[in-house]
């Protein structure tokens, strides 16, 4: 059953910076996913991509002329975009994934195949390259179906770890950057303005497997922070970004399973207390990001990120649901005016997991939403950029949905009158269904028995 564990608050200033910077005016490299690239569909295990240096003797200080990292799921967006970025900054990108890109990979971006869960596959990406810097940017299992495959999210997120971890000391690598997520801290407890001070949630209160082995995974990055590398020549310098629910124009994890939603008619409801507020980061601000964090974890910035964690997020607190309004509207949509309460949907949630255990043998579908989806969708939680902020220079811009609408409907998305409304009835009524049975299984006992 779902409760509300806690409830933190950190310094009540939040007030991101709005103004336009240079990173904001940067001319988009070719084959980056936005505009020229459209985001890359993710695979169904982990990838990284690294930074190589061709010159590992020169000093650290140094631009490097090289660079590989790694990636998996909502990261199949960010890595390529982030890719695009470094391979525009001169830096010669190695991508290891388990699947071919879907788009051109731009000119100095080398293209590795392998599985993160097999420490030989990831130390054959380093293979004559000297490699400065890791993204590992791999995940499994962070929403829908993918959520409830525990064995598969272990290994990719915890397994996958151990291996680039001991490839980079193996190899040499000077610098990692993980990507972790909002979910180490938050558990459905209100978190307002929270910090990086706050701490670990206890593993055995996630509610999902995903977060409990993200937990794991960013311990032990940040723990080997300092290690001596085995080359014997200099330690492991590591830090963790913390990212808010990424989008853009191409991002293909969540945007696509949203908009299916709504053109289905099954977005008839919205959840929560209008007042709750959760965060979001575009995709260049998390690029942006992870550059700062490499180089934060340089000689000449003092290794002032090494063993740190950072929220990075667009840094503009916002209901869930009104986020997402310019694109309902924005496809030609209705948004709903039915609000539901909370915990009735996480009754709900709570059936469609049941019904995925029991019938997800003979047909993996997916399910509409699970618990853990509810309360990151419908509590608040959201955290200071201060850190980040003051430590890697980071400064979020400013950005909407409209080029994710403009996208959408460049690829043939939008109100389309009158096409599929067999579809709609069937579905509209397994989602009546679900939510009676909710319902009844929400409404105390004693009101059933006084029915």
């Amino acid at each position: 059953m779902w409760t509300r564990v806690a409830q933190l608050q950190a310094d009540p200033s939040h007030s991101p910076a709005q103004t336009p910077g240079a990173w904001a005016h940067r001319p988009k490299p070719k084959g980056c996913p936005k505009k020229s690239c459209t985001g890359a569909q993710t695979s169904a295990r982990g990838h990284p991509y690294t930074i190589e240096s061709p010159e590992r003797k020169r000093a650290e200080t140094e631009t490097p002329k090289a660079g590989l990292y790694w990636s998996k799921e909502l990261p199949g967006y960010l890595k390529q975009c982030l890719g695009c970025a470094l391979s525009q900054k001169g830096v010669r990108v190695i991508l290891f994934d388990i699947s071919s890109p879907a788009q051109t990979i731009p000119q100095g971006v080398k293209f590795v195949r392998g599985d993160i869960r097999h420490l030989s596959e990831v130390e054959r990406a380093f293979q004559d390259s000297d490699v400065s810097c890791v993204f590992h940017v791999a995940s499994y299992g962070m929403s829908g179906r993918e959520q409830l495959n525990q064995d598969l999210i272990e290994e990719v997120n915890v397994g996958g770890t151990d291996n680039v971890l001991q490839a980079c000391f193996r190899r040499g690598v000077p610098r990692l950057v993980y990507t972790s997520t909002f979910n180490v801290i938050f558990g459905g407890q209100v978190i307002r303005n929270g910090d990086e001070s706050l701490p670990y949630l206890p593993l055995h209160l996630h509610p999902d497997h995903y977060s409990r082995t993200k937990s794991i995974a960013e311990k032990k990055v940040l723990e080997a922070n300092g290690s001596t590398l085995e080359t014997g020549d200099g330690v492991l310098r590591t830090c963790a970004l913390r990212p808010a629910g990424i989008y853009g124009p191409g991002e293909q994890r969540h945007l696509p399973r949203i908009v299916s939603y709504i053109e289905r008619g099954l977005f008839r409801f919205v959840y929560g207390d209008p007042s709750s507020l959760v965060e979001f980061v575009h995709v260049d601000n998390l690029v942006q990001a992870h550059i700062l964090a490499s180089e934060a974890l340089k000689a000449d910035k003092g290794h002032i990120a090494s063993g740190q964690p950072y929220f990075i997020s667009d840094g503009r607190p916002v209901n869930n649901f009104e986020f997402f309004r310019p694109l309902v509207e924005g496809l030609g949509y209705k948004f709903p005016s039915t609000r539901l309460p909370l915990t009735l949907i996480y009754y709900f949630a709570f059936l469609t997991e049941m019904s995925h255990f029991i019938l997800g043998r003979l047909y993996n579908f997916q399910p509409f939403l699970t618990r853990t989806e509810v309360y990151k969708t419908g509590v608040t939680h959201y955290f200071s950029l201060e850190k980040a902020k003051k430590e890697l220079g980071y400064e979020p811009q400013p950005f909407d949905l409209q080029e994710v609408v403009d996208w959408f409907r460049a690829h043939g998305h939008g109100q389309s009158p009158g096409n599929g409304d067999s579809v709609f009835l069937l579905w509209n009524g397994l989602l009546i269904l679900l939510l009676v049975l909710s319902i009844f299984t929400w409404l105390p006992t004693t009101v059933l028995l006084s029915v």
